[in-house]
């Protein structure tokens, strides 16, 4: 058997009507996206505009972007880093007291190699309060970070991590456990 991309068929995924995709395509470019507007309050207003669920006390830092904002929920006191992606094909969760560093980038969909028309496979992230993602770490479809856990710089996950973890490297191990000063 060979891939044969001319039987993909991706019909049965509805991320939402054609419409409302395009006019959050233009949001997502002109206020998120853009490298010029530092305003998280501004972000925040067009994000629950368009569904999404967002916290108190959440930082949203400048050139971020955000497939599908009514397939997100943020809780509080929550950070995300100058040029993360969150491919939300799925939803994506991230609990209280969560940061997402720089670059990080949270992936709900991958392609089913097993077959040769290559469909499409998605699958949501949660991430659990105080977890951790390091600055240009991967999060793969269908992966929990469990509370407190830590995937550290540039790191690649797509099994889910246990709590206060850290992990590192591609595909990320765990290299022991998180443990908080007092």
């Amino acid at each position: 058997m060979k891939t044969d991309l001319s039987s993909y068929n991706n019909k049965w995924y509805n991320p939402g009507s054609p419409i409302k995709r395009l006019v959050w395509y233009f949001i997502n470019e002109l206020i998120l996206k853009n490298s010029f507007n530092p305003s998280s309050g501004l972000k925040k207003f067009f994000l629950r505009r368009f569904g999404a669920k967002i916290g108190t006390g959440v930082v949203i830092k400048p050139a971020v972007n955000i497939k599908y904002p009514w397939k997100l929920v943020i809780g509080d006191h929550c950070w995300i880093g100058e040029e993360v992606w969150i491919d939300n094909l799925e939803l994506v969760t991230i609990e209280d007291n969560v940061c997402l560093s720089q670059g990080t980038f949270l992936i709900c969909g991958n392609h089913n190699y097993k077959l040769p028309s290559f469909d499409l496979i998605v699958k949501p992230i949660y991430l659990k309060s105080g977890s951790w993602i390091g600055a240009k770490s991967t999060v793969g479809p269908g992966v929990t970070v469990g509370t407190h856990a830590v995937l550290s710089l540039g790191s690649v996950t797509s099994i889910d991590l246990e709590p206060y973890g850290i992990y590192r490297g591609n595909p990320a191990v765990k290299i022991k456990t998180r443990n908080f000063n007092k």
